[in-house]
């Protein structure tokens, strides 16, 4: 089905940015880059697919169904998104709020070409209707010329980035929602809030690289399904399968970085005590754990890691790992069913938080919160969390970036409300600049 061939790269990094800078003709395209990031699980330092041999495209109704139809059907690297708003599909909830977006709920495609970067070795993998196009592919490739100056406004205009809910009314939702803690409602609930631009014209390449230059995150994606695109330099791993084995890394947990090393370090060991950060990670553990148990083999469920401290370029991140042994008999749209929305962005009890949620929240959330990856042949799987990330539709000129934060009992909004604009900082600067 598909002819696979493997070249050496002489310099992988601007490689990456020729991969990207090609794909940018194509009507479909996936980069995904973990920016030599050192992590535990961990396939490829760059995937890129592109050019849909064929596609799913749907709205939330039956939306898992229609996935694993088509996944067992076409036994093929399938490279797409789920939207937080398949929720629904899973729960008897609802998505109401306002979407400026118009993106699917769920999109998935087969890409006629692929390449695979680990080091200095690319395999190219095309399917064999398109495979006596590899050299000249390659020779184009290499063509690109790699600018280190990133403009993402084609106009030269200043975007005006709006948001959405005031710091009074956010100060007023985060305390309504504290009020239904007190009330034991909830545990934790992850509250949102977006910002936005209207009539944007923005060049989407520049704007990923801007954005992934500022934060070198081990999630970024560059995704384009026609005109609809999402730039994203997420930090976080939704959940992974690896033959039978299942991997949860879910982040709870914030620090801003410092200049002075010591200083840095010692900010580093405040958040790893930090009694409040670790309270909102260990919540969303136990959810993870209880997901994960849904198809797991009996007493498989493991958490490798417990709030460990992880420092990304802006910021420091506490992060768990939660693995499991699956059933064989699970599909692997079945696993990510059963865990889906990821736990990081909902909260605890799961359903009622998102019920919460989405009373408070003014925007629907799309694909902000949802996650992006692939499918293998093998049945396996990869999926980010998507979080800071811009989402833009070229057709409206609408573009938008969300940010939140875990509110617990010990939250005070005024400190939420100022991780949620530390958080927008690095939309905010590329879009703005």
């Amino acid at each position: 089905m598909r002819t696979s061939v493997i070249v050496e790269v002489q310099n992988p990094k601007e490689f990456k940015q020729q991969l990207l800078g090609w794909s940018g003709q194509f009507r479909e395209a996936l980069f995904l880059d973990s920016n030599d990031y050192s992590q535990s699980y961990t396939s490829f330092d760059a995937v890129l697919a592109v050019d849909a041999f064929t596609s799913i495209q749907t709205d939330e109704h039956n939306a898992f169904e229609d996935l694993k139809q088509y996944q067992q059907t076409t036994k093929d690297w399938l490279f797409g998104y789920l939207s937080y708003d398949l929720k629904n599909d899973t729960e008897v909830l609802e998505s109401a709020n306002f979407d400026g977006l118009h993106f699917p709920d769920l999109f998935f495609f087969q890409p006629k070409k692929l390449f695979l970067l680990k080091g200095n070795q690319l395999e190219i993998c095309y399917l064999n209707m398109c495979d006596d196009e590899i050299e000249e592919d390659l020779e184009d490739i290499r063509k690109q010329v790699v600018s280190e100056n990133h403009n993402p406004d084609k106009t030269g205009e200043k975007l005006k980035i709006q948001q959405r809910i005031s710091e009074g009314r956010y100060i007023e939702k985060v305390s309504d929602m504290l009020s239904h803690i007190h009330r034991g409602d909830i545990y934790e609930a992850n509250f949102c809030m977006e910002f936005f631009a209207e009539n944007a014209i923005i060049d989407p390449i520049a704007t990923y690289k801007s954005l992934n230059d500022i934060s070198e995150p081990p999630f970024a994606v560059f995704f384009k399904n026609n005109k609809q695109y999402l730039l994203s330099a997420s930090p976080e791993r939704y959940l992974r399968k690896e033959n039978d084995k299942i991997i949860s890394q879910p982040i709870k947990g914030t620090a801003k970085r410092h200049a002075d090393s010591q200083i840095d370090e010692e900010i580093k060991q405040e958040l790893l005590s930090n009694e409040k950060e670790r309270s909102e990670n260990i919540m969303i553990v136990d959810l993870v754990r209880n997901d994960l148990s849904r198809t797991a083999a009996k007493a498989s469920v493991i958490v490798e890691e417990l709030c460990g401290a992880y420092t990304f370029k802006q910021v420091h991140h506490l992060i768990s790992t939660v693995v499991s042994t699956v059933e064989k008999e699970k599909s692997a749209v079945e696993i990510i069913k059963t865990t889906f929305p990821m736990g990081s962005m909902t909260g605890a009890p799961k359903i009622s938080a998102m019920k919460i949620i989405e009373d408070l929240e003014e925007t629907k959330r799309g694909l902000y919160s949802g996650a992006v990856g692939y499918f293998t042949p093998e049945n396996d799987f990869d999926f980010n969390v998507v979080i800071r990330s811009i989402l833009y539709n070229q057709q409206n000129g609408y573009v938008s970036f969300s940010v939140g934060s875990a509110i617990t009992s010990l939250s005070v909004p005024e400190k939420e409300y100022e991780e949620c604009l530390l958080k927008a900082k690095a939309m905010r600067e590329v879009l703005e600049s």
